[in-house]
């Protein structure tokens, strides 16, 4: 038995993309506790956090009109950053037009380094609170 199909989607020949069939909603992070990482994010992009009634989901809604959402997950266990054996299922690439002074932002909201040493890379690895990695990346 072999497993999903997972090659790209068909292109017509025209080089265009196939009318696609939805609409990137939300990014959703499960975490311990939507509000406190939908603030860190916050902090980083912008935005405005909006709250559900019963506090176990946040959106934030992000300038350009995207949303990055946050839903508890009592039981959630962090993806281990670098683990050959673990996936870390995904991770959000931030452009950032000064490595130095947005490193010194998500840390001062609650980031942890992962992989920051090596400073001439364009790109430095961190964890939010919640345990999921991300990179900032120079534009």
């Amino acid at each position: 038995m072999t497993g999903p199909d997972l090659s790209p989607a068909p292109v017509s020949v025209s080089g265009t993309a196939p009318t696609p069939l939805a609409e990137l909603g939300a990014v959703v992070l499960d975490c311990p506790a939507p509000r406190a990482l939908a603030a860190f994010y916050a902090g980083i992009l912008g935005g405005t956090v909006e709250e559900d009634d019963e506090g176990g989901w946040c959106d934030l809604k992000l300038p350009g009109g995207r949303t990055l959402a946050f839903q508890e997950a009592p039981g959630h266990v962090p993806p281990k950053w670098p683990a050959p054996g673990d996936s870390q299922q995904f991770h959000l690439d931030l452009t950032v037009t000064d490595l130095d002074a947005a490193e010194k932002g998500v840390l001062a909201l609650g980031a942890r380094p992962l992989d920051t040493d090596d400073r001439a890379r364009t790109w430095r690895v961190y964890a939010d609170p919640a345990g999921h990695p991300f990179c900032l990346c120079a534009c």
